[in-house]
């Protein structure tokens, strides 16, 4: 697990609520589990071009910060599901601003990355 060389300003807001949301699929798993629980694959069918290492790993620190929960079922073979939290949720906000952010500025990033599939 990564730990932290520099730890987290805890008096400044912003770089703690940062510090949840600072991985580039962190954001983006959330805003996929808004509506519904998902399982492992379906997340990783959501965001492909994220590898399955990573998105484990990005999983795994959203359920220990308690942005996401994790439920194992007892059946063979194992399922596992992974739903946003309340504390997640109340992130939704912040995200739904970045959504809408970016799309009344993509003619900006189409000029400078290409335009959008």
């Amino acid at each position: 697990m990564y730990e932290r060389k520099i730890p987290v300003d805890m008096s400044c807001p912003l770089r703690l609520t940062m510090s949840l949301i600072d991985s580039k699929w962190k954001s983006c798993i959330l805003d996929e589990l808004r509506d519904r629980a998902l399982r492992p694959s379906e997340l990783h069918k959501a965001l492909p071009e994220a590898t399955p290492r990573v998105l484990d790993l990005q999983l795994k620190e959203l359920v220990e910060d308690g942005l996401a929960t994790k439920t194992i079922f007892p059946e063979l073979p194992p399922r596992s599901q992974y739903a946003i939290t309340e504390l997640g949720r109340s992130l939704l906000p912040i995200l739904d601003a970045m959504i809408e952010w970016g799309e009344k500025n993509a003619a900006v990033f189409e000029r400078k990355y290409g335009a959008r599939p």
